[in-house]
């Protein structure tokens, strides 16, 4: 009896309620298909949501460490695009080899995020303009270099396009092999690595991280960075999905990236999260896409609606354990998640400005 109030007590920890909402939640639409529709029960089904989601999984665990320290990320799905753009051009005109393609565009993600975060650090910029000036260039860049959408016919790309492994009595192919190598790599960095914990400590508080001598400046950077190198990562993903490149792809997709992060237990406010979350918070996106295929009379428009009422109810349920958090003072709990969050409306203000000169000293001793 202990061990279930102990699980219970658990459970309703303000830290892991909304993660606990999101498997509820994602068991309850499964389950709710499974019983309105034949054949929604089947491993195939499950695995499907996968294979068709993996590179919206990916990006969202770059965008869910971008909350967790406190920012956002615009920028993702043009970064998503002008990979997809750069691979086919890289592919199909100037012949370059696969192995060659994919650590250029992931490089290119990667110092892309790094730019905008040094910007949003040491000029004391807004993480929303400064990701939104960078979804606008990269869009812009992918209409440069061509307004046409390019095939991709290299054999190497169609040969892991059409990978399958089988699992079971069902398949999956090479992208969500590659979704889920990010997903443990991820979970390690953020729960067992120094930069993992320095990225809550600043999302929980940012100028309390300072006067600890946490090196905010190198771990903003690289929140951006990573988030850059998911994009790329994603956007390599779909490109062997879809086989082609095009500068409209990937429209929207860091606001499905987004609400995939809330729904699936990340607080706005930072501090708070966990990258498993994001996986189920896919899933719930994935599951209501699918349930709506299935219905086979509702409009596509449906999923948008449905989505848009799940994240104002999170919202409204991170708000809720906000306010518990701060009425019962739970220690390590959301309450320092609060402060962070009014802090958060000037620390890339004056506090932000001082941060990359408080927090040099500790860095170079």
């Amino acid at each position: 009896m202990r061990r279930i109030l102990e699980a219970w007590a658990h459970i309703v920890d303000p830290r892991t309620l909304p993660i606990a909402v999101t498997i509820l939640l994602f068991c309850a639409l499964f389950g709710f298909g499974s019983v309105m529709y034949t054949g929604f029960f089947s491993w195939q089904v499950l695995l499907d949501l996968l294979v068709d989601n993996a590179f919206l999984l990916i990006v969202a665990i770059g965008m869910t460490f971008v909350i967790v320290s406190g920012g956002i990320d615009l920028s993702v799905g043009s970064v998503v695009a002008l990979t997809t753009i750069v691979e086919a051009v890289l592919s199909e005109h100037l012949h370059w080899p696969v192995w060659v393609i994919l650590p250029t565009v992931l490089l290119m993600g990667t110092v892309f995020g790094a730019v905008q975060g040094a910007l949003i650090h040491f000029f004391r910029l807004q993480a929303f303009i400064v990701t939104l000036a960078g979804m606008f260039f990269a869009r812009g860049l992918c209409f440069l270099i061509t307004t046409q959408s390019i095939t991709i016919t290299d054999p190497t790309f169609q040969k892991i396009s059409a990978f399958r492994l089988d699992i079971g009595v069902g398949s999956v192919t090479a992208n969500v092999l590659i979704a889920f190598v990010t997903l443990l790599a991820a979970i390690y960095v953020a729960h067992f690595t120094r930069f993992g914990r320095n990225v809550y400590a600043i999302g929980g508080n940012a100028r309390s991280a300072l006067l600890m001598g946490l090196p905010v400046a190198h771990t903003r950077i690289g929140v951006y960075a990573l988030s850059g190198f998911c994009s790329a990562l994603g956007g390599a993903v779909f490109t062997f999905y879809v086989l082609s490149g095009y500068g409209l792809q990937g429209q929207g997709m860091e606001l499905d990236a987004i609400a995939a992060t809330v729904i699936g237990g990340t607080l706005l406010t930072g501090g708070v999260g966990y990258v498993i979350g994001s996986l189920f918070g896919v899933g719930i996106l994935g599951t209501i896409q699918t349930l709506i295929t299935f219905d086979g009379t509702l409009s596509s428009w449906w999923t948008r609606i449905v989505i848009g009422a799940l994240l104002c109810a999170f919202c409204l349920l991170q708000r809720l354990i906000e306010r518990h958090a701060k009425s019962v003072g739970r220690p390590g709990g959301t309450g320092a998640v609060v402060t962070a969050g009014r802090e958060r409306g000037h620390a890339d203000g004056p506090a932000a400005s001082d941060s990359h000169v408080i927090g040099r000293a500790p860095e170079q001793a």
